[in-house]
């Protein structure tokens, strides 16, 4: 028998995570100084710091991996915060992501891959490629 989330706990999970999108870091990290899990995900397996990657939020980004969230935590179709920021052309993120840990081969495509893929070599260069 499947349980049927707690209607308050999904407004409360979707409010942060609209946080972690809207680079909202101070209101998102008393939620995870509260106890609110650094590495929450949602139901496509995007953590807070992939959103807050994905959206170009380096502050939040930093703010989270100070509080133990995992740089590299892949969502439901392989892709990690970094590859999300590469794509995106986030290198504030990046630096953060890389700064916090972040594997530029992790993930699929990884970071490494999305640099090539769209010719940004000055990527390559942050993540040591050539």
């Amino acid at each position: 028998m499947t349980e049927v989330p707690d209607p308050e706990v999904v407004e409360l999970a979707t409010k942060i995570f609209d946080l972690a999108r809207r680079g909202r870091t101070e209101a998102l990290v008393a939620y995870v100084d509260a106890g609110v899990p650094a590495n929450l995900t949602n139901d496509r397996g995007d953590s807070l710091v992939m959103l807050a990657a994905y959206h170009g939020h380096s502050d939040a980004v930093r703010a989270l991996l100070a509080r133990g969230a995992e740089a590299d935590r892949v969502n439901d179709r392989g892709q990690t915060p970094l590859a999300g920021a590469a794509f995106k052309g986030e290198t504030d993120v990046i630096k953060a992501l890389l700064e916090g840990g972040a594997d530029p081969s992790a993930g699929t495509p990884s970071a490494v891959d999305t640099a090539r893929m769209f010719g940004r070599t000055e990527l390559l260069e942050l993540f040591g490629e050539r």
